[in-house]
């Protein structure tokens, strides 16, 4: 029995299927993404959601250390109530996202983890993800 060629069935099956980097909808009508891989009856595999956490979480890193160089000269657990912010509402801009915090932002640089747990406390997020605002409100105050 002949041992199939993998690399070359690869190779098939991105020109037949095509690379999608973004949800679509395929001929049959089901969510689809990546080569062919249907979301809606197949989904995907703990190992591939904890790789696109991985992935998502350099993102973001990368996406605070530009925006918010002074983010890593926090202690390490106000370093990840940032991260697990900017995960969750988008780095933004001055409107939108983390970014729009700007007092809240200019306490934590300055120190003042008091004032920005209260800042946290006191957004429209809070009032969205509720327990996430006060458990992550706390580990800023902490430290």
């Amino acid at each position: 029995m002949a041992q199939m060629n993998i690399e070359n069935l690869t190779s098939e099956l991105i020109v037949d299927e095509a690379l999608k980097l973004k949800p679509y909808h395929c001929t049959a009508g089901k969510l689809t993404i990546g080569i062919g891989r249907n979301l809606e009856d197949v989904g995907i595999s703990t190992d591939e959601a904890r790789y696109l956490l991985k992935n998502d979480i350099d993102r973001v890193c990368a996406q605070l250390d530009a925006a918010l160089p002074w983010w890593r000269t926090m202690s390490e657990r106000r370093q990840r109530v940032l991260a697990n912010m900017c995960f969750n509402m988008g780095i933004g801009n001055s409107t939108r996202g983390l970014l729009s915090f700007r007092n809240t932002l200019a306490s934590m640089q300055r120190g003042d983890y008091r004032a920005a747990a209260r800042g946290m406390r006191d957004s429209s997020w809070a009032k969205q993800v509720g327990a996430r605002a006060e458990r992550l409100a706390k580990m800023m105050e902490e430290g």
